[in-house]
């Protein structure tokens, strides 16, 4: 270190890596799996064949699909070990810290859990990604019933989002909720280096076990900043009061005004920005437009009031644009998610972006290890030695 020492914090435009997983296109502002645009997969694929691909780099061929929905509708039931830990916990604690928990269980009952080889890596992650509906599901009714109650069982005849719905609210949902939630999914699964990919990568480089580097990415995902930003957007909504007896224009109104005070009074407003992308979040649109057939669907018209008031005015004032979470948030209370485990859906998604790159990092693996420049005391002596 030396005076010419050039401090990123927070890492800013430090490229630390390679990856073949995902890409944001600045030529066409879009987010790319593989080299696929994430609204053409959102349009055509199943979240089956999106996991796929990310975990092996090419779409699945039909076989290749029926496969991996045999394999994944057999590793949905929610483990009783986990069962027990789970209703262990309070219901006070935060969604996450019960879902970093299971995870963290799930891999002391994994026999595969320290076999670092690429087959075993990809059956762990494939077990995870079947695993976590469970979890979440589980973790939703514990909650709505105060405490221990009992898990609605999967079943094989329904595919992943499917499923995930029934397990949560014990009922079949309509097409329009689980084609929104099928979106969500997808464009929630990867997003390159971001702050939980990213730790995940780095306890990996340690040669640490797959579950430990999730468990870690889950902590990293908790932070208000990175996937707790969901939550907050629908606290904005709640701030300024959702009135389903009002029109849309009424509502759009009222959310204007409460923008138009919070930016005068300098609050950080959630759901507006991102670090990456400049000319706003490509996956915006397709989340907006699953979000208005929602919407449509259950008649309930002051929500997108809400939203189009306070994008609207934080477009006139600053000209920022929102990010996925902004659509999703309202997008997950409409299906009758609380709003603490909006997060712990973005961990159902983002598994199968965390577990690729966690494959990706173990094959050519160097531990990473930053520097640091000490700007402490100079060098001292304890008196009398």
């Amino acid at each position: 270190m030396n005076e010419t020492t050039e401090i990123r914090k927070g890492l800013n435009g430090v490229v630390a890596d390679v990856t073949a997983i995902s890409k944001v296109n600045p030529e066409t502002n879009s987010l790319l799996y593989r080299g696929y645009p994430v609204p053409e997969l959102a349009a055509s694929q199943p979240f089956e064949a999106v996991a796929h691909l990310l975990w092996t780099g090419e779409l699945p061929t039909t076989v290749e699909l029926e496969a991996a929905l045999r394999h994944e509708r057999s590793h949905r039931a929610l483990a009783p070990e986990v069962k027990t830990v789970m209703d262990s916990l309070p219901t006070s604690c935060h969604p996450m810290d019960s879902v970093r928990t299971a995870v963290s269980l799930l891999g002391g009952l994994d026999p595969d859990a320290e076999d670092s080889s690429p087959e075993a890596e990809r059956e762990k992650a494939r077990r995870l990604f079947a695993q976590l509906p469970a979890v979440i599901a589980y973790e939703q009714r514990r909650r709505r019933a105060g405490g221990p109650t009992d898990p609605v069982p999967p079943r094989e005849d329904l595919d992943y989002s499917r499923n995930f719905l029934w397990m949560t609210f014990g009922e079949e949902q309509a097409d329009e909720i689980v084609e929104a939630f099928r979106v969500s999914m997808v464009l929630y699964a990867e997003h390159s280096f971001n702050a939980s990919t990213f730790t995940a990568r780095v306890i990996t480089s340690t040669l640490s076990d797959l579950h430990s580097a999730v468990t870690g990415a889950i902590g990293a995902l908790k932070g208000s900043l990175h996937g707790g930003a969901n939550e907050a957007v629908m606290h904005t909504f709640d701030e300024i009061g959702i009135r389903p007896e009002e029109s849309q224009d009424e509502a759009r109104a009222r959310a204007k005004a409460w923008m138009d005070d919070a930016l005068a009074q300098k609050k950080k407003v959630m759901g507006f920005g991102h670090r990456v992308y400049k000319h706003g979040d490509s996956r915006v649109p397709t989340m907006k437009t699953a979000m208005d057939t929602m919407i449509e669907h259950v008649g309930r018209p002051e929500v997108l009031g809400l939203y189009d008031g306070l994008e609207q005015s934080m477009d006139e004032a600053k000209g920022i644009k929102p990010n996925l979470d902004y659509p999703a948030g309202p997008t997950y209370h409409l299906m009758g998610f609380d709003t603490e485990m909006f997060t712990p859906l973005f961990i159902a998604a983002r598994i199968t972006g965390w577990t690729a790159h966690i494959m990706e990092q173990r094959a050519a693996n160097s531990l990473i290890r930053p520097l640091s420049e000490y700007d402490g005391p100079d060098e001292r002596h304890v008196p009398g030695v």
